[in-house]
């Protein structure tokens, strides 16, 4: 029989790699501190805003705030939170060795900006947590039970899958060159969302309704729409006109909202198309309906 301190609950977990940020943004003060509460080691900040290193570092009270150069130099695993298109000449800027892992956090940037520390034989990942992080605060209190999109190999992605486990991140796994459409696909449902309220908050501009009543009104119905699809998914959630196959109230929208202006009106119908493959898949209406709804739109049913 086994002897009990050699089970696989019990063995040992590996020491976390000695670890460094270079770019103290919003993402690295809500990164950093997550980590560190995981035990990983944060041994060095670099920063072109030495305020902001610095009061990261007081936070971390272990790291130290360094050159670039010197946060590598210092670092296992060194993880760039600069702006995308700072990656690529921060990476070839610097000096880099074989065994480093080298992440960056971007999701729309894909791998090759880091090719200066791959060439030097350093592991480079990327880790893009799927979360806003325009308030800190807020992105640290809602980070754990959040997705990140990981695409690494081999070492680094056993590290990255631990760190994510770590942090209670729901794991995406990308393949090389996604990262584009990844990124584009998560912007729907983030900022495309504001686009769309600021569209509906436009329509109601022209009948005295201002953006606060707005919001007030608008807001909660958003929130239920987003509960119903978690709960039941994307099809089954739709209700409105399309959802019941009212064709005569879409005719009478699209009408009214081309009387405020057209662009209004072409928004309008391209949003109803993608409803109308919603209500199709959800199996609700005939293909008359469907029809009809099609027609309404000015979109060739393709039933």
């Amino acid at each position: 029989m086994a002897h009990p301190l050699t089970t696989p609950f019990s063995r040992a977990a590996p020491p976390w790699p000695r670890t460094a940020f270079i770019g103290i943004g919003r993402v690295a003060v809500v990164l950093a501190p997550a980590l560190k509460r995981l035990g990983v080691p944060i041994v060095a900040l670099a920063s072109r805003q030495a305020t902001a290193a610095q009061h990261l570092a007081g936070q971390l009270h272990d790291a130290a705030v360094l050159s670039a150069q010197e946060a590598v130099d210092r670092a296992e695993l060194v993880w760039l939170t600069v702006p995308d298109d700072a990656i690529a000449p921060t990476t070839a800027a610097l000096r880099w060795r074989p065994g480093q892992t080298v992440v960056h956090c971007s999701g729309a940037t894909e791998l090759t900006a880091l090719q200066a520390a791959a060439d030097a034989g350093a592991v480079v990942a990327g880790f893009h947590p799927l979360q806003i992080f325009s308030d800190p605060e807020l992105a640290a209190q809602r980070l754990a039970g959040s997705s990140v999109a990981i695409e690494a190999g081999g070492p680094a992605e056993a590290l990255l899958q631990r760190i994510a486990a770590g942090l209670g991140l729901a794991v995406l796994r990308l393949p090389p060159g996604s990262r584009a459409l990844y990124h584009a696909g998560a912007a729907y449902a983030a900022s495309y969302l504001l686009a769309l309220l600021d569209e509906a908050a436009a329509v109601w501009r022209t009948l005295g309704i201002d953006e606060a009543a707005a919001l007030r009104a608008l807001l909660p119905l958003a929130h239920l729409t987003l509960d119903a699809a978690g709960q039941r998914g994307l099809a089954q959630a739709q209700a409105g006109p399309i959802a019941r196959g009212d064709a005569g109230v879409v005719r009478r929208q699209i009408d009214a909202l081309a009387g405020i202006g057209a662009p209004h009106a072409a928004l309008y119908r391209e949003m109803g198309r993608r409803q109308l493959e919603l209500a199709r898949r959800a199996g609700r209406l005939d293909a008359a309906a469907l029809a009809r709804l099609a027609a309404a739109l000015g979109v060739q049913d393709e039933a």
